[in-house]
């Protein structure tokens, strides 16, 4: 297998960025893809503050977070690719979008390259099925904030070969984080237990067993979760909660797996958590407020 030296990666948004953060100061050589150059500059923008965080609380020093940010180059084209020994696919959480851009992107890799994508949800051996390199395809879940997170889910799809499945787990350990092997089924393991989870708190909220306030205190202090159910989902994006769900209810044709209603309703209205200062909670204010 090619030793990965040189890594790229689709998309600077919330997980892009946290990727490329956790590679470059990790040593590798990234490069950073996103549509607009604008993307790119918030991206990065956004690496150099998680980094400033680290540097103030003693676990990163002031050159260590220059040599970091020094590793990473951006581009709005996917014709820099070439010279990549991995490339990550991290674009919104949609079938058609990740299967567009893996078609253009995998005629413009070396031919040793593997590729991977960061999806939380959607068929590994689906996605590989269109590229031209099936083998060399693996699912690499990163959590979020990824510098934070200490968790990568592993998926194997059914073309995955051993090589490329051992490759991107030694990878992972090089990162610091530690991996998980998941079968290639919807949602993997982490979405398909916590997904359900905070759709029934929109359900109870939904069904008025319990305020916005009053769910997430329970979770917190009766089930000594760091952040509420509701709380969460907002964190997470409402807009890929329900796109987990549907995959979901989709893939296993299920009726517990059906999505709440009240979340499409906060999606279709564009309120889709902390990304647009609004979901279950209004972050307007210095105080988030409850929306319900």
């Amino acid at each position: 297998m090619t030793n990965i030296s040189k890594v790229g990666i689709i998309g600077a948004g919330q997980m892009g960025n946290g990727i490329a953060h956790v590679f470059a100061q990790s040593g590798f050589e990234v490069l950073l893809s996103d549509l607009s150059q604008e993307s790119l500059d918030k991206g990065i923008a956004t690496m150099e503050k998680n980094m400033q965080r680290l540097v103030g609380r003693g676990k990163m020093s002031e050159d260590e977070m220059v040599a970091a940010l020094g590793r990473v180059t951006t581009s709005t084209t996917l014709d820099d690719f070439g010279d990549v020994d991995l490339a990550i696919e991290s674009a919104v959480e949609n079938e058609e979008i990740k299967k567009k851009i893996l078609v253009d992107l995998c005629p413009r890799l070396k031919e040793s390259a593997i590729v991977a994508t960061n999806t939380s949800s959607i068929s590994i051996t689906r996605l590989a099925a269109i590229t031209d390199r099936p083998d060399r395809f693996a699912g690499m879940h990163f959590m979020n904030p990824v510098p934070v997170m200490q968790l990568v889910e592993l998926i194997r799809g059914i073309t995955t070969s051993a090589e490329t499945f051992d490759a991107i787990r030694e990878l992972t350990l090089k990162l610091n984080k530690t991996p998980v092997s998941s079968e290639d089924f919807p949602a993997f393991m982490v979405n398909r237990i916590l997904l359900p989870m905070i759709n029934e708190a929109i359900y109870t909220l939904y069904e008025g067993v319990g305020s916005v306030d009053a769910i997430d205190t329970a979770m917190r202090l009766g089930a000594n979760h760091p952040m509420g159910p509701l709380q969460l989902a907002d964190f997470i994006g409402l807009d890929t909660c329900l796109a987990i769900m549907q995959v979901l209810y989709d893939g296993l044709a299920d009726t517990k797996y059906r999505p709440c209603p009240l979340l499409v309703k906060y999606v279709e209205a564009g309120w889709v958590g902390r990304k647009v200062n609004r979901g279950f909670y209004d972050y307007t204010t210095e105080v988030p407020v409850p929306t319900r």
